[in-house]
């Protein structure tokens, strides 16, 4: 039986969003890392999201964490210590609150960190653990095929949440460099492999830029591509960064439309924690910036 060995990561810093219900907290790891972990309260249940790795090797031009870079994976205590940190923190606020839900959707790929992260669920999801169900625990990937294959293959109980931001090749790889190393179609054919064998509905996370990936063209086109599966596509917001000069798309109703009308629910999700930088890597990179790294 594998052993998880558990500190408490320090706390760098923590911030509370002027909405009341979102606290980013920056805790440093017993080699001077500093990571990610966000508490997010909604009607009635509250929502965890932790990191996997310090910095990110997939380099998402969007996204402030694959801007600054791969530094380490996470060993399976660092996420589980997350969790517990959250967990303390929500009982402190509220003894009778409860954390409901996770989200693998922090700083890092959790699929390039798998084996970790399979181990820290097992801890987390298990009734003698932290005890999480696993139907309330997500993965958020931006298109690992041999992880998600995986999955698959030993019918991982997690709900699977892909990043794809492109309707076509050239469309994703101009935002999400890794589309060059799993390319679009060889990743739908993943997805399409991941629903027949196991059964699960997919969510399709997509950050609408303006010009970029926002058109009702784009929308078509991505109706079409998932055609078949079962799917839920997330619209969300892009949060600004430094280090990318895109801009959020001023609306997607009518995207969205177009692909409630081809048959997927479709929702935006809700902008949490924008005043404390609640994007992944944001508030390390502010850190960063003040510090003149």
């Amino acid at each position: 039986m594998e052993k998880s060995f558990l500190s408490q990561p320090a706390l760098d810093r923590e911030i509370l969003s002027s909405d009341g219900l979102t606290r980013k907290f920056l805790l440093r790891l017993n080699d001077g890392q500093v990571i990610e972990t966000v508490l997010m309260g909604y009607d009635a249940r509250h929502t965890v999201c932790v990191s996997t790795q310090a910095g990110c090797a997939m380099g998402c031009v969007f996204c402030a964490t694959g801007q600054m870079g791969f530094v380490r994976h996470l060993r399976p205590g660092e996420i589980i210590a997350q969790v517990l940190h959250a967990k303390r923190v929500l009982h402190e606020m509220n003894p009778k609150a409860r954390l409901r839900n996770l989200v693998m959707m922090g700083m890092g790929e959790p699929l390039h960190n798998i084996d970790a992260v399979h181990h820290a669920l097992a801890t987390i999801s298990d009734v003698r653990g932290i005890s999480i169900g696993p139907s309330k625990i997500a993965i958020s990937t931006v298109g690992v095929v041999p992880g998600i294959l995986r999955m698959a293959s030993e019918n991982w109980p997690y709900r699977l949440a892909v990043s794809l931001h492109g309707s076509t090749e050239d469309e994703r790889a101009s935002l999400v460099p890794a589309s060059k190393r799993w390319n679009l179609e060889s990743l739908i054919d993943t997805c399409r492999h991941y629903g027949s064998t196991t059964g699960k509905r997919i969510f399709f996370e997509w950050t609408l830029i303006a010009g970029k990936n926002d058109s009702p063209e784009t929308a078509t086109r991505l109706a079409d591509l998932l055609k078949g599966i079962d799917a839920h596509i997330n619209l969300i917001p892009l949060n600004p960064t430094g280090g990318f000069s895109g801009t959020a798309s001023p609306s997607g109703v009518q995207f969205q439309k177009i692909l409630r009308n081809a048959g997927f629910p479709c929702t935006f999700r809700q902008r949490r924690g924008i005043d404390v930088a609640a994007g992944c890597g944001m508030l390390k990179a502010e850190k960063r910036a003040r510090m003149g790294a």
